[in-house]
């Protein structure tokens, strides 16, 4: 039997979710533990990426279903609405499923301290600027390895010029430093 490249991917990813999710069940976590993470979280927004999973979900099916379908788009609409509804309350397994990995990689204490951090001003600040901070600081790196780019290139450039210097044949850099050559030397 032939596996497509995805089709093994998405096996691995089922099975490795499996063994992460029996490993996560199998660890105890105390409510004190698990409250203080679902703080941290909410106080982070940790999970507000995911808002849109089931709005965009919805959209994307009514879509599908409406191609084939046009006469029906209303009905369609509405259906597709009243079954994501039914489907929201399934927001908070996330949560806690947020909360459980968070709980898993920070002490009660580290996440009550989190949690404190970002419920201050700076914490916030942090928050809303961060994005801004680092799209800012990735320019910065961007402008600043170019700058090493070249000058590393330009020093090479000429530490290449020393190093053929220094290697040429007796009288052969009278009349500058002789070109660097690859591969098999010419022959006349």
């Amino acid at each position: 039997m032939i596996f497509s490249a995805r089709t093994l991917r998405g096996t691995l990813l089922a099975s490795l979710m499996l063994v992460c999710s029996a490993s996560v069940q199998a660890q105890e976590i105390s409510s004190g533990h698990l409250a203080a993470a679902r703080s941290a979280i909410g106080a982070i927004q940790a999970t507000e990426q995911f808002d849109n999973i089931l709005l965009n979900a919805a959209t994307q099916i009514k879509a599908e279903l409406i191609v084939n379908n046009p006469n029906l788009q209303g009905e369609i609409s509405t259906m597709v609405d009243d079954k994501a509804i039914e489907l929201a309350a399934r927001r908070g397994d996330l949560e806690n499923e947020v909360a459980r990995v968070y709980a898993k990689l920070f002490t009660e204490q580290e996440l009550n301290e989190i949690a404190a951090f970002y419920q201050t001003d700076a914490g916030k600040k942090l928050l809303s600027q961060g994005p801004v901070a680092t799209r800012e600081m990735m320019s910065a790196a961007d402008v600043w390895a170019n700058g090493i780019m070249r000058d590393l290139r330009t020093s090479a450039g000429e530490g290449m010029r020393q190093i053929v210097a220094a290697n040429a044949p007796a009288g052969a850099a009278e009349g500058g430093v002789a070109a660097p050559t690859t591969g098999a030397a010419a022959s006349n």
